[in-house]
């Protein structure tokens, strides 16, 4: 009688694909210049923010120099590192209208080594209106961030939850989109949205954006719809949908009201360990571009 072959089945992810080792990036021993990448959804609550602040200090511990940009007028990214967001001298917003403002003046560094941010306040809320009758208005954020692209390897764009001018400019200064959705039944819609919209600055601003990835957040795997969402998200984006899905965790608000990123917070909780993961994961993909 034959022998039966033998082999361990391939680990399954939470999407229900293959789960790949993402291995160890390489070292960095030259930096610049940046990949910008926008953090961007057209719904509030998604996770926007915490995505932004804990894959940059996740991109910092393998490092990467990391520059992070509160493009939203609530300031939530600067208040999670720990910023008075009402009391900037300059912020954002100072860099998109004042020529004479430098990214240096806006420039604050965090308490992660290697990760700097440009901050912003509700004063930020003013400039969509005042933007509308500059020149090239969709290229403001470009201009404004681009002294400081060589001093860095990642730029992330932190976007207001609405595809206004502001997170027009956004996409415009951007290589790719990073999409944190919900997996409920309307994420899938408002993806369909911002794909339209990623098509026409596509077309007729930034020929070279493109989409990184569909990122799902607040992920309970003891909830049937979720699990139904994200299987369908999969069948319809493959492998834009990343391998890496970020479990919900009350260690989340709690590190944002300490002003630290979940990893230093808590680095052994299932939050810290899946935004390390997402960290190798984006790493690998752009190793593998």
């Amino acid at each position: 009688m034959a022998a039966k072959r033998s082999g361990a089945k391939p680990k399954l992810g939470p999407t229900g694909r293959p789960l790949p080792d993402f291995g160890q990036p390489a070292p960095v021993t030259v930096h610049g210049p940046a990949r910008v990448v926008a953090v961007c959804n057209q719904k509030g609550g998604v996770g926007k923010t915490t995505t932004t602040i804990n894959l940059g200090a996740a991109l910092a511990e393998h490092g990467r120099r990391v520059l992070l940009v509160d493009f939203d007028p609530q300031g939530a990214l600067s208040v999670g590192l720990g910023t008075d967001a009402h009391n900037l001298p300059k912020s954002v917003y100072d860099l998109l209208l004042d020529r004479s403002t430098r990214v240096q003046d806006v420039l604050e560094h965090t308490a992660v080594p290697g990760m700097d941010l440009i901050p912003s306040n509700i004063v930020l809320s003013a400039a969509e209106l005042q933007l509308v009758s500059e020149v090239a208005r969709e290229q403001a954020l470009t201009r404004a961030i681009a002294p400081v692209l060589a001093d860095y390897d990642v730029v992330l764009i932190d976007c207001q939850p609405a595809l206004g001018l502001l997170t027009v400019n956004a996409l415009t200064a951007a290589h790719s989109v990073l999409v944190p959705l919900e997996c409920e039944y309307f994420a899938l819609r408002g993806v369909a949205l911002l794909q339209d919209t990623i098509v026409k600055v596509q077309e007729r601003l930034n020929e070279r954006l493109r989409l990184e990835g569909l990122l799902a957040t607040r992920f309970d795997t003891q909830t049937i719809h979720r699990r139904e969402v994200l299987h369908r998200l999969v069948e319809a984006f493959g492998d834009q949908v990343f391998h890496t899905v970020i479990p919900r965790t009350v260690r989340f608000p709690e590190a944002t009201t300490g002003g630290v990123p979940i990893i230093d917070y808590a680095p052994t909780s299932p939050g810290s360990i899946a935004y390390r993961q997402l960290a190798r994961e984006v790493l690998a993909r752009w190793d593998a571009q």
